[in-house]
This record gives C-alpha cells, structure tokens and sequence, in this order.
C-alpha cells in the first residue's frame, strides 16, 4: 500500500491520530473502519463479480464507499495495518453466527491475527453485525470488554472458539485453528460466498454498521434492526423505493433508482435495474 492510498484509506474511516504500531492505534482503527466502511453482499445480489484484487477492493471501500464482505474488509484491514508496520497474519476461520454447535459450517470466514506490544490480537473487521470493534488478545476464558459487546475465547478441542455476549447469553461468532488463509484459499472461498446457491450471501440483503454510541445496525432481508445492549428494535422496511432510503440514509450506500436486488422481499420498483456505482 503507497503512502498515498494510506492516506486516502484513512480519510474514508474519518482517523487522524498516530500512526505507530501500538494496540491503541489498531483499536481506535478497528473502531473508525467499522463506523465508516459498511458491511454489505450487494454485489452478489446484482450478480457482480467480487474481485480480491488489492487495487480492486481499495477502489470499491475507499474510492467508491461501498462496502463489502469478510475477504474485502479484513484484507484491506491487514495491508492497512502492515503500511503502519504492525505484523499480521490472514486467518482461516467458519463463521458460527446462528449455527448450531453440532454444525460444522464451511471455512469460508478470513480473520485476522495481529501482533501487537508483545502478543497476539484477534481482528475481525468483517463479520457483519458483530465485527469487533476493539482487539481481543489470544487468552483463554477471559471477558474482555469492547465498544460495543463483551467477548471472550474459549478454547475447545484444538480450536479458538470467539463469542460475544448478546445481553443475556454468550453466542458462537466463529472458529479458527490458527491455520493462515493464502490467497488462492480466500479466491476460492469467496468464489463459493458470491456464487453457490446454498450460500446465505445469495439469499437477501445483508448490510451492517457499528455506530459511535455502542449501538449497531443491521439490514437483513427487509428488516431494519437496532441493537443498543439489551434493547433491539426492528423495522421492517415496506417497499423497494424505502429500502433504497434505508442503504442511503444509514448505510451511505447509493443505488440507483429501479435497482432490483436477488431475494428482495420488498415490492419492486419499475425499470431496468442499474446497480451501484
């Protein structure tokens, strides 16, 4: 990454602090990414291929403030982080959100581990409506509080098992091993993520955002859901020109008026859909 698009990357997240490799300066960059860059598969619902080309994925989140899934946001996260010359590693891991413990999930999540004042930290700034918003270190059974949800790890049967608690119950996020992700490994992951019909990615609208008072807020399908702690609130969105309203006004995604997107809910607007810029 030239110094140029590090900067650029840094105007996007609205940071303007230190640039030296401390675990303050990731936390306060893991906090601005997840405010500024949203999460979100609208490409795969406009049938669009995702390319994990680093010129690509810089020119979609940062150029164009789009947003994107686990392999955009974590990888320009980790080539972020190696410009500040912290060290990192690309992490293979399944995503457990809503899955049972008895599932075994296909290993199509990227997460990553990041060295830091003499240890290890797990970053995730693509995990939808629970990417982390502060580092958790490599510890067993330990609470950790963070901007948003209290998280632990656990370790069980040669795995790391990550999970936030959601007000009253501790819920599975995802799984690693420590195994590294290469990149044809992440290709062919986000190949399966875009294009297989069983792929959830496939299905609806899938957009999230972490928001400055330790709230987040989450598009699924035609639901509009805030979470504050305890407190979830959910609007269901009643029409495609509202959810076009919805990507722009929270999201700061613009489409174009007559977009259609795959597995939709809401009625449709007239006209040849056009998609995102």
């Amino acid at each position: 990454m030239t110094p140029e698009e590090l900067d650029a990357y840094l105007a996007r997240v609205g940071y303007q602090g230190e640039r030296a490799p401390r675990v303050a300066v990731l936390n306060a960059l893991m906090e601005a990414h997840v405010r500024a860059i949203p999460f979100e598969n609208l490409d795969v619902l406009l049938e669009r291929e995702i390319s994990l080309a680093p010129d690509a994925v810089l020119d979609k989140l940062v150029r164009r403030r789009r947003g994107g899934y686990c392999f955009e946001h974590n990888g320009l996260f980790a080539r972020v982080l190696g410009a500040l010359d912290f060290r990192v590693r690309l992490l293979a891991a399944r995503a457990r959100v809503g899955r049972e413990r008895r599932e075994t999930p296909p290993r199509t999540h990227l997460c990553l581990e990041v060295q830091a004042e003499g240890r290890p930290w797990l970053v995730d700034v693509g995990l939808g409506g629970l990417s982390l918003t502060e580092a958790i270190p490599f510890e067993r059974d330990t609470v950790h509080a963070t901007p948003h949800e209290p998280r632990r790890l656990l370790w069980e049967g040669e795995r790391w098992l990550h999970q936030a608690w959601l007000g009253d119950h501790w819920a599975d996020v995802c799984e690693l091993t420590g195994e590294t992700m290469p990149p044809i490994d992440q290709e062919i992951a986000s190949w399966y993520a875009s294009t297989h019909p069983e792929s959830a990615f496939r299905r609806e609208p899938m957009v999230a955002r972490a928001l400055p008072d330790g709230g987040r807020l989450t598009l699924r399908g035609d639901v509009l859901t805030l979470r504050r702690g305890e407190h979830v609130a959910r609007t269901q969105v009643g029409s495609a020109d509202a959810l076009l309203a919805v990507l722009d006004e929270h999201f700061g995604l613009r489409l174009s008026p007559g977009t259609v997107l795959r597995g939709c809910r809401v009625p449709r607007v007239a006209g040849r859909p056009e998609g995102l810029g």
